[in-house]
């Protein structure tokens, strides 16, 4: 499928924050579901808590148990949601991948401690592929392997360096509608791409604070156009690359309050 040519690429206004402190504390990642449905994954020692949210600021509920036992939650990194709007959620310190439907009830998980095909050490980020295959990014043993929804293992790539297709804690994931993957490769500062079958393509990135240079990217996405979104963590921005991975445009957002915020000192204040 080809994409359309981008002759104008329109400017990104600020357009309104979402969630506040006591409902989206310490939030990590998040997954969008239909009728602009939000699942929200907040973090902090001893918590973990899936807030479900509306984009025009409303509360939906939440779910989430912080422990070591089947559907719990105790470091949970990435999550993303499926076509029936089914979670799933990476748990970097149980080493495994747990799945809940839209009401938080358990599932299923899949994954144990360890460095061969199908064993996790560190699992970050998460995506999926055209077949609803899993990509988890295998952070601690520096690749990233396939799985079914099951749980069973497919394929993987990757191996630890600073070479072309090798990477150092990568951490984001994402595939574009063609079926390439894209990595964040932390340590490295840089992205890589690569075909749906693990081969190199690209990499783009190095160290630093200037404009397309990275500090720590923790995840990456593709829009429709091919334009690339990388998630500067260090630099505190997102940082935009066409195709080709040259730079863009970056952006730094906007403190401003939320909806639920406003309504929230309001109540507190009268």
């Amino acid at each position: 499928m080809a994409r359309p040519h981008g002759l104008l690429r329109a400017g990104f206004p600020y357009l309104k924050s979402l969630g506040m402190r006591r409902l989206t504390n310490y939030p990590v990642d998040l997954a969008l579901g239909p009728e602009g449905r939000m699942y929200i994954l907040n973090r902090q020692e001893g918590a973990v808590v899936v807030r479900k949210y509306s984009v025009d600021d409303e509360d939906l509920g939440n779910f989430g148990t912080a422990g070591d036992a089947e559907g719990e939650l105790r470091w949970a990194v990435s999550i993303i949601s499926d076509s029936e709007e089914n979670v799933y959620i990476s748990d970097e310190a149980n080493d495994r991948i747990s799945s809940f439907d839209s009401y938080g009830e358990f599932l299923s998980c899949f994954g144990e401690t360890g460095s061969c095909e199908g064993q996790l050490n560190r699992p970050a980020g998460l995506v999926f592929d055209a077949d609803e295959n899993i990509l988890v990014v295998d952070s601690k043993n520096h690749r990233v392997q396939k799985f079914t929804k099951g749980g069973k293992f497919l394929s993987g790539f990757g191996s630890h360096g600073a070479g072309d297709g090798e990477f150092d804690s990568p951490w984001g994931i994402t595939v574009d509608e063609l079926g390439e993957i894209y990595v964040a490769d932390w340590r490295n500062d840089r992205v890589q791409k690569f075909t749906s079958d693990g081969e190199f393509i690209m990499k783009f990135g190095k160290s630093g604070s200037a404009d397309g240079e990275f500090n720590r990217p923790s995840d990456v996405a593709v829009d429709l156009d091919g334009d690339i979104y990388v998630c500067d963590r260090g630099n505190n921005r997102v940082q935009l690359f066409n195709a080709e991975a040259r730079y863009v445009d970056k952006f730094i957002g906007d403190a401003t309050l939320s909806k639920a915020g406003r309504e929230y000192m309001m109540t507190n204040a009268s």
